[in-house]
C-alpha cells in the first residue's frame, strides 16, 4: 500500500470518527429541553436573516408610513397599517425589525466563525509547537487581551466607512483571543499523549499530526468558543450601531435601538425599542443555552449525578 493510500486511508477514519461523535453529541444536546428552545429561536433567527427582507411589508428606509388624510404617521403605536406602529420619521418598524435582521444574522454568523477558526488555529500551532512559536503567539493574544474592544473599534472605524464586512473583521480581529488561549491549553495536553507521540515517532509530519491527530480531540472546545463567538458577534455589532459606527446603508436592530435613542422617544416609542431589544437578547441567550448543553459534552464533570 502506498503512502498516500495510508494517508487517504486515515483521513477516512479521522473524518467517520469526526461525524460518529458528532451524532452522538447532537443527540446528547437535544436531550436537553433549553438546548431545544436555543435551537428553535436560532432556526427562526437564521430564517430571518435570510429571507426577512424579503417578507418585509415596505422598504425599511425608503417608505414612508402615511394616514388617510395623507399626514405621515410620527410615532404612531401598533395599528392595522403598521403592526408594530411606526418611527419618528414614519417608517414601518416591523419591516425595519424583518430587514435588520439580516445584517445581525451576517456578523453573527460570520463573525462567530470567523473568531472560531481564527482561535482554533492559533490555539492548535501554539500548543503543538510550543517554544518560540507558542512565545510569539501568546504575546500576540495578550497583546489583545490588552486592547478593548469597543475603544479600539470605534477608533480604527473613525476613519473609514463601516461596512457590514468591515466590521465582521473588525470583531474576527478582537475576539479570536479567547479560544485561542482555550484550545491552546487543551492542545498543550493532546500532545503528550502517546498516540500523539506514536504518530510522531513513525513519521508523519506535523501538518498531519496536527490536523489528523491533535485537532479532533481538540474540536469539541472549538465547537463551543464559536458558538459563544456568535453571540459576542451579535453583541459586539449592536454595540457599535448603538454607538453610530454601523453600516449606514442597511438597517440593522442596533441602529434601530440608536435610532430610537436619538429621537427621544426611548422611554415612549416602546414598540420601537422592544423589536430589537428582544431580538438580540433572544438570539444571544439561546446561543448560551445551546452552548451550555454541549459544555456538558465538552465537560463531562459538569453533568452531574446522572
Amino acid at each position: 500500500m502506498s503512502t498516500i493510500d495510508i494517508d487517504t486511508d486515515t483521513a477516512r477514519d479521522r473524518i467517520a470518527d469526526v461525524l460518529s461523535r458528532s451524532r452522538r453529541t447532537a443527540k446528547f444536546v437535544l436531550r436537553d429541553n433549553a438546548a431545544k428552545l436555543g435551537f428553535a429561536i436560532l432556526a427562526v433567527f437564521t430564517f430571518l436573516g435570510v429571507f426577512g427582507p424579503e417578507l418585509a411589508p415596505h422598504a425599511p428606509i425608503e417608505h414612508t408610513m402615511r394616514a388617510e388624510d395623507g399626514g405621515i404617521m410620527r410615532m404612531s403605536p401598533p395599528n392595522d397599517a403598521a403592526p408594530l406602529g411606526t418611527t419618528t420619521y414614519g417608517k414601518d418598524v416591523l419591516s425595519q425589525f424583518l430587514a435588520g435582521a439580516r445584517p445581525t444574522f451576517i456578523v453573527g454568523f460570520f463573525g462567530g466563525v470567523g473568531t472560531g477558526i481564527l482561535g482554533f488555529l492559533v490555539g492548535l500551532v501554539s500548543g503543538y509547537f510550543g517554544g518560540r512559536v507558542d512565545e510569539f503567539l501568546m504575546r500576540l493574544t495578550d497583546l489583545t487581551f490588552s486592547l478593548p474592544f469597543l475603544p479600539m473599534a470605534l477608533l480604527l472605524l473613525t476613519f473609514v466607512t463601516p461596512s457590514v464586512t468591515l466590521i465582521t473583521a473588525v470583531i474576527v480581529a478582537f475576539f479570536w483571543k479567547m479560544p485561542a488561549r482555550v484550545i491552546r491549553s487543551e492542545v498543550l495536553t493532546v500532545r503528550e499523549r502517546t498516540f500523539v507521540k506514536s504518530a510522531r515517532s513513525s513519521g508523519a509530519g506535523h501538518f498531519r499530526t496536527m490536523f489528523l491527530h491533535v485537532a479532533p480531540n481538540v474540536l469539541g472546545i472549538g465547537f463551543l468558543y464559536t458558538a459563544y463567538a456568535v453571540a459576542w458577534a451579535i453583541a459586539g455589532q449592536a454595540s457599535l450601531a448603538f454607538l453610530g459606527f454601523g453600516d449606514p446603508t442597511t438597517t440593522s436592530w442596533g441602529r434601530m435601538l440608536r435610532q430610537v435613542f436619538a429621537s427621544g422617544g426611548m422611554r415612549e416609542a416602546w414598540w420601537w425599542v422592544l423589536p430589537p431589544a428582544i431580538g438580540i437578547a433572544a438570539v444571544t441567550t439561546s446561543v448560551f443555552l445551546v452552548g451550555r448543553a454541549f459544555e456538558e459534552v465538552v465537560n463531562p464533570e459538569l453533568r452531574g449525578d446522572e
